[in-house]
């Protein structure tokens, strides 16, 4: 093998070249957790058999130009790199296909993208232009057929040592399709990437192969976990549901005090008159906002990659607009932004909306507008009289853009002084959330005035984290807590207050999450669903579990949190006896696991075609 590579300095050169750089990144720009030599040894190994298949690819497609393919090949590699270092840095995950298919979103992003990159980062790219330049003195490659064979021959031992390797320190690996992080730890950035390529071709196969009697399995799980209706059902008969989507908003906010002042002082009041739910979890994956929109319409859990909104527009849902269409309600949402961002314009339709408020219907000043489009307070004042025009009752869902990473705020918007934690993110997350909380005043002031506050209900909801594990250190001054996993999961949660004029305040403590939005607000409308399929409960159920599984396969109860392979007393903090976590961690597993054959098999369709046959066996058709 070795004198294969001896004869031809330019292959030895760019396999050495694209080997080392790739171990270096994953071990220096991501947080992969190593935990004993063995691991460091797979880390460095797994990068090596997919530099040799893309050298062996290359140089078989270029064969006149051999330099020309090679050149490509290293720059194209690099920038692959790059991109999961990038997007790591706020999402701390890796891109998936379907989040290649979101490209059109990129345009939209703005500082986001630019936030998160460092000056460092040219530091991956140097070797780019050396690399050019020892291609341009150096001969031609050849690679003979035999040498072909010997290389490809080698690559797969490789790959089959290092998939071995992974298997004895992470059993059953490949089928963690949802553990990106883990795959990118034991198998490689290259490698994890032709995985996923492999897992999104078979999810796109599932549907075509579904069977109505795919739907059974999760029919007959679904009931037999009914919970009984509470004295509050129907309690909001007929009434208007507004909903807010509060962008990135943490629980941790709430009653927080910076230099002696409330961050969210309007919030903390508005607890003590309505339904606030401290143990809240938002349970998003890769399409964050959207991901929260499709749990609290469907009470079904996002995919562990991409975006539902993105990669199952066409499916059918039982979703809540539609059902609340159903029943006499007219459905709308509004969002000051572009109408295709996260494909809204397309699941809308699927979802049941009868109305889409996008930018166009804004008027929309260079002024008012920052990030990633109009600010709150405009975006909430010129929303009020389109929502007058509606139908009443209706649900409406407004969904806020201002306080969105990288929280950037005009000087004439800044109501409080900014963190002092020296990380500028962090710091300046508190000043988006303080303009938000004052933009939520004026909305609610403004409805008063309007005379829509009386006859209805408010569901006010945090979308998903706003500071990411990449902010730790200013975090852990933040809350003056080492942010350990245990700690990192308590900062999943968002809040939740369900605002019924006229009703008493009460803080309820039970373990929820987003999925269980949408049977809790059909509950308090008094609208019963039966066989419906839906992964939450009712919040005010008599009986419901203590229970919320987040995307990654993290799970809280009452007692216990489980994540990073490691079961917690939530009492003390500390790990605690495997066994002890056992029995939600395979309750959490089958959920995850139903949820996402519903979604990619779209078994919804077959629940409609059970609903037609009933309706005309029941006409005498």
């Amino acid at each position: 093998m070795f004198k294969v590579f001896k004869t031809d300095k330019t292959l030895l050169i760019t396999v050495l070249l694209l080997w080392i750089k790739s171990y270096l990144i994953m071990r220096l720009f991501f947080d992969l957790p190593l935990d004993n030599m063995l691991q460091e040894f797979i880390l460095l190994l797994s990068p090596l058999s997919s530099v040799l298949v893309l050298t062996l690819i290359t140089v078989s497609i270029f064969r006149k130009n051999k330099k020309r393919g090679l050149f490509i090949m290293y720059v194209t590699s690099t920038i692959l790199l790059f991109a999961n270092v990038v997007y790591y840095r706020f999402f701390e995950d890796f891109i998936t296909v379907p989040i290649l298919f979101q490209f059109k979103n990129f345009g939209d992003l703005g500082g986001s993208a630019k936030g998160l990159m460092e000056p460092y980062d040219i530091l991956m790219f140097i070797d780019v232009v050396v690399y050019y330049y020892f291609l341009k003195k150096d001969r031609q490659p050849t690679l003979q057929k035999h040498n072909r064979k010997l290389i490809a021959t080698f690559a797969a031992l490789l790959l089959l040592v290092n998939v071995g390797l992974a298997e004895k320190e992470r059993p059953q690996l490949l089928t963690r399709t949802f553990d990106r992080e883990m795959l990118v730890k034991f198998l490689g950035v290259y490698n994890y990437h032709v995985y996923d390529l492999a897992v999104h071709s078979k999810a796109s196969a599932q549907r075509t192969f579904a069977e109505s009697s795919d739907l059974t399995e999760v029919e007959n799980y679904i009931q037999r976990d009914i919970k009984q209706p509470s004295e509050l059902f129907g309690v909001a008969e007929g009434k208007n549901v507004i909903m807010v989507s509060m962008e990135s908003l943490q629980n941790f906010v709430i009653n927080y005090e910076l230099n002696g002042e409330e961050v969210t002082p309007f919030l903390n009041d508005l607890i003590g008159d309505s339904f606030y739910f401290n143990n809240f979890y938002h349970q998003t994956g890769q399409g964050k906002t959207s991901d929260s929109e499709f749990l609290v319409d469907n009470s079904l859990y996002p995919l562990s990659r991409g975006a539902v909104f993105t990669t199952n527009a066409s499916n059918e849902y039982n979703a809540m607009p539609e059902i609340l269409q159903d029943n006499g309600y007219t459905t709308a949402s509004f969002h000051g932004n572009n109408k295709s961002f996260w494909n809204r314009d397309i699941m809308y339709q699927s979802l049941g909306y009868d109305y889409f408020f996008s930018e166009r219907y804004y008027d929309i000043k260079e002024e008012e507008s920052i990030n990633y489009g109009l600010k709150d307070k405009p975006f909430f004042r010129q929303s009020i009289p389109m929502m007058q025009e509606l139908e009443q009752p209706f649900h409406s869902k407004f969904i806020t853009l201002t306080n969105h990473y990288p929280y950037l705020l005009d000087e004439e918007d800044e109501m409080i002084a900014p963190h002092t934690t020296g990380n500028k993110t962090v710091d300046r997350y508190f000043q988006t959330v303080r303009y938000f909380d004052d933009a939520l005043r004026d909305f609610f002031e403004q409805l008063k005035a309007n005379g829509l506050y009386e006859n209805s209900i408010f569901v006010l909801y945090g979308d998903h984290y706003g500071i990411s594990q990449n902010h730790n250190r200013a975090m852990s001054e933040v809350i003056g807590k080492e942010i350990t996993p245990f700690e990192h999961i308590q900062l999943q949660k968002v809040p939740l207050l369900i605002h019924i004029p006229g009703m008493e305040g009460k803080t309820m403590e039970t373990v929820s999450g987003q999925i269980d939005l949408k049977p809790t607000i059909l509950h308090l409308l008094g609208i019963e669903q039966e066989n419906d399929i839906q992964f939450g409960a009712d919040l005010f159920a008599t009986n419901r579990d203590d229970f919320v599984v987040l995307r990654d396969g993290s799970f809280i109860t009452d007692e216990y949190v489980y994540t990073k392979e490691t079961c917690y007393d939530k009492t003390t903090g500390q790990p605690t006896e495997d066994s002890l976590c056992e029995p939600a961690k395979e309750k959490a597993q089958l959920d995850l696991n139903l949820s996402d054959k519903v979604v990619q098999s779209d078994l919804l369709r077959f629940l409609d075609s059970e609903k037609n046959t009933t309706e005309e066996e029941a006409s005498g058709k």
